[in-house]
């Protein structure tokens, strides 16, 4: 009898050792599932963070291309109409009054600018023609702020004596455009951009 009851003693023990053993093996499995869990969460979250590093990165490298293209652009833009300024920039007269025995009045000077930048002024020669085509007089008027893609206007003198007029750009000047053209400027031999304020460097 005391043989049963030590065994079954024993069995008890062996049963509440392997309960207890399963018991603590589960707890160090939920851990460890819980770490793995934590460390795959960590592992997400730090690749989404290495992908918006990366996406932003590309993003202003970019952008900072497209500053550098603009600007290069900016510049070319610039030479490009310094050297072909006759095709965007001209001068011309509206309608005026000539009287029976000479003289002219109602003359209008229209300084256009079909460039993207604004002119600061341009100044322009009117010369007073008589009917053999010799110039009786010449006078200089200076229109200011013409716009980019503008024109813009001023009254000149009438005169008692001529019969026709003939106009002569005199000089040009845009700050913007870095452009200082001028009919009497000499241009010296292999300049490509003679007409820039201040040349490049």
């Amino acid at each position: 009898m005391s043989s049963k009851l030590i065994i079954i003693a024993v069995s008890g023990i062996f049963i509440i050792a392997l309960g207890i053993k399963s018991c603590v093996d589960q707890k160090a499995a939920s851990r460890l599932l819980r770490e793995n869990e934590r460390l795959i969460r960590e592992n997400r979250d730090l690749r989404n963070s290495l992908t918006l590093s990366s996406r932003n990165a590309q993003q202003i490298a970019d952008r900072k291309d497209m500053q550098v293209q603009a600007q290069v652009q900016f510049v070319d833009r610039r030479e490009y109409f310094r050297r072909n300024w006759k095709q965007y920039i001209s001068v011309n007269t509206g309608d005026y009054k000539t009287g029976f025995l000479g003289g002219i009045k109602d003359l209008q000077i229209t300084v256009r600018n079909q460039t993207e930048y604004p002119l600061d002024n341009a100044v322009v020669a009117v010369q007073y023609l008589r009917n053999n085509g010799n110039v009786f007089k010449t006078e200089q008027y200076t229109v200011h702020n013409i716009p980019e893609k503008g024109a813009q206007s001023v009254q000149a003198s009438n005169s008692r004596k001529g019969s026709k007029i003939n106009i002569v750009l005199v000089s040009v000047t845009s700050q913007p455009m870095n452009f200082c053209w001028s009919k009497d400027k000499r241009v010296a031999p292999g300049d490509q951009d003679p007409w820039a304020c201040v040349p490049a460097k």
